[in-house]
């Protein structure tokens, strides 16, 4: 099926100037809190930011909410860009990772199974290692779709999380979902 371009106009106009970090864990909410060290009773209910100047910074609240199987969180510290954590919380699971600064065109993908990290973007350094064979379709269609060079918070990040998490990050998905807000521990360098 051949994939369309996503309309991301409405995060890269708004939040990606400032910054985003979204990650998907196929595991319920509770247990991502979890494993990032926080207390779920501590979380209280709360809708998506939807004024950039009330977005949350390092330090602050993240959010997280089941979509299927799967726990999104709304990552204001970056958490989805160490390697540490993206295996941890992969662990016996899938994560996926996409993060942007848009003003600087700094972007970050991870996508890990089982606390193995099978494909990275990371800011100025580009793919950390070749793309595997489950991605080559979807690549494929992304260079189609998309100039040379296109960054991934343009859409072609959200094409790899649709590829690999059946969810595509909607405007309406995220903004009309009710997240659950709480502060989670600075993770220790190892």
């Amino acid at each position: 099926m051949a994939i369309q371009r996503p309309d991301v106009s409405w995060l890269c106009g708004e939040y990606a100037w400032e910054y985003y970090c979204f990650m998907y864990i196929r595991a319920t909410p509770q247990e991502v809190v979890a494993r990032l060290g926080g207390h779920w009773e501590d979380f209280k209910p709360g809708p998506f930011p939807g004024d950039p100047d009330r977005y949350p910074g390092p330090g602050e609240r993240l959010g997280v909410t089941s979509l299927g199987d799967w726990t999104f969180v709304f990552d204001p510290d970056w958490l989805g860009t160490d390697e540490n954590v993206v295996r941890r919380l992969s662990k016996g699971t899938r994560l996926v990772s996409q993060a942007a600064l848009g003003v600087k065109g700094v972007d970050y993908f991870y996508w890990c199974d089982d606390g193995e990290i099978k494909f990275c973007f990371a800011a100025d350094e580009g793919y950390m290692m070749e793309p595997p064979a489950e991605l080559a379709a979807t690549m494929a269609q992304i260079d189609r779709l998309y100039p040379p060079l296109a960054l991934p918070h343009d859409g072609p990040a959200f094409l790899l999380v649709e590829h690999l998490t059946g969810i595509m990050p909607t405007e309406q998905l995220l903004k009309g979902s009710t997240l659950m807000w709480g502060v989670v521990p600075v993770p220790t360098k190892s």
